[in-house]
């Protein structure tokens, strides 16, 4: 018995040997297993991981591609606005070109204060004939001062340019009460004048007022004029206006004249000219000192029977001076004369004297006694002789025409002689005590 349980204990020993082998290989084998599971899982996670990763990139290129396509259509509105501004710019190049090639008949200048309702008005006349020509006369508006509404009316109109001159010096009139406006309007014109003439660079400089309206031949009538006031030196300036060219007395739209008397309201001037009154410009009322004969020195202008201008400026610096006798009633032509086609050679120097005395020499003479009554009796045009300024008045006053004179020359006379319409289409000269004679008229 005791030898059977001896040899059990020795057969327990490899049997826990044998156990403990097991055990040790069970765990191995769970250790081995745990780690492949745990490198499962690890793979599981990173190709989870790399999944992810790969749905984000797919994502992204997807992104990138929309924004491509979206990318590409901004790209090509891009480039269908840039042909079309590459289009516009070469349509306005060419414009440029054609506009450099297109040398300005004249600076048209429209002489601004603190009249906003006038210069609008002003503006709209002349923007309605001015823009088929635009490249031939440049748009210019010049105020005198910094009055707010004018400078901002002015600045709306992209049509034109703006300048603004501004006069800190004080004015000291020559004489006690005179208005000091027509000192700054003096300062105002010549500082306009010289920028037009010398920093644009301008030959001729049309200026209006900020009162004006136009008419619909107004710039054709200029460019005729143009060749004139180049051709002969004789002729100082171009003016659109007749001082007496009320309705009653004009008729014909053709008709153009001489005059020894500066009329002014729309006038033209060369540079050649300019360069002569600029430096000894007047401190105040410059177009009567215009009207002295030391200043325009025998030369004469030119102007219409029928006004191409009228002014409307009822209320401004001559306080409305003479508007409601002889402005208002101002007869502005509305007919478009066709002024390439007419030969207006007869103007010049050489043969418009010849040509008015022949005019003149046709009119029946009749005393000054009762001018008017017998003027209304007579068939064709007359004359009336007046012995002197006083008698001119006299006689003027009986017609209703300008009675005024300036460094004795009546207004819109010719060699002393006044013309003007009487009972259209009859014209009535008024004769100076000398003017036959100038005119070569003899035994008439």
């Amino acid at each position: 018995m005791a030898k059977l349980s001896c040899d059990f204990r020795y057969l327990l020993i490899p049997a826990a040997f044998v156990f403990i082998y097991i055990q040790m290989r069970l765990f191995t084998t769970q250790s081995e297993y745990a780690d492949r599971m745990a490198e499962a899982v690890d793979a599981e996670h990173h190709c989870t991981s790399q999944m992810r990763l790969l749905i984000d990139q797919i994502s992204m290129q997807q992104e990138q591609i929309v924004a491509l396509e979206e990318g590409k259509k901004r790209k090509d509105q891009e480039c269908a606005q840039l042909k079309t501004l590459v289009n516009d710019l070469e349509k306005k190049a060419l414009q440029r070109v054609i506009d450099k090639t297109q040398v300005p008949v004249a600076a048209v200048v429209i002489m601004a204060c603190n009249r906003a309702d006038y210069l609008e008005r002003t503006v709209a006349s002349v923007l309605k004939y001015q823009s088929s020509v635009a490249s031939k006369y440049p748009l210019f508006v010049s105020q005198d001062g910094s009055d707010p509404r004018v400078k901002t009316k002015a600045l709306s109109y992209k049509e034109l340019t703006y300048m603004q001159h501004i006069d800190y010096d004080p004015v000291h009139t020559d004489r006690p009460g005179e208005l000091i406006a027509y000192y700054k309007i003096a300062r105002h014109y010549k500082w306009a004048l010289d920028e037009l003439f010398y920093k644009h660079n301008f030959d001729r400089v049309i200026i209006l007022e900020d009162d004006m309206e136009i008419a619909p031949d107004f710039f054709d009538y200029f460019e005729a004029a143009a060749a004139l006031l180049d051709k002969d030196k004789s002729i100082m300036a171009v003016s659109s206006w007749n001082d007496n060219g009320q309705k009653q007395f004009v008729y014909d739209p053709y008709a153009l004249y001489r005059s020894d008397f500066f009329p002014g309201l729309g006038w033209m001037l060369t540079r050649s000219v300019w360069n002569e009154l600029s430096p000894k410009w007047p401190k105040a009322y410059w177009d009567d000192w215009l009207r002295l004969k030391e200043n325009h020195k025998g030369r004469q202008f030119l102007r219409p029977e029928v006004c191409r201008t009228y002014n409307f400026g009822e209320h401004g610096s001559s306080m409305g001076q003479f508007f409601e006798k002889y402005l208002a009633p101002i007869k502005m032509n509305d007919v478009k004369v066709d002024w390439k086609s007419q030969d207006l050679s007869y103007l010049t120097e050489d043969k418009y004297a010849q040509y008015f005395a022949d005019i003149l020499k046709m009119a029946k003479p009749i005393p000054g006694t009762d001018p008017a009554l017998m003027a209304s009796n007579i068939e064709g045009d007359i004359r009336i002789q007046y012995r002197d300024q006083s008698d001119f008045e006299y006689i003027a006053r009986q017609f209703g025409v300008f009675e005024e004179w300036k460094d004795g020359v009546p207004r819109t006379a010719y060699k002393g002689v006044v013309v003007f319409r009487y009972h259209p289409p009859r014209r009535v000269f008024l004769v100076g005590p000398d003017s036959l004679q100038q005119l070569g008229i003899e035994n008439a």
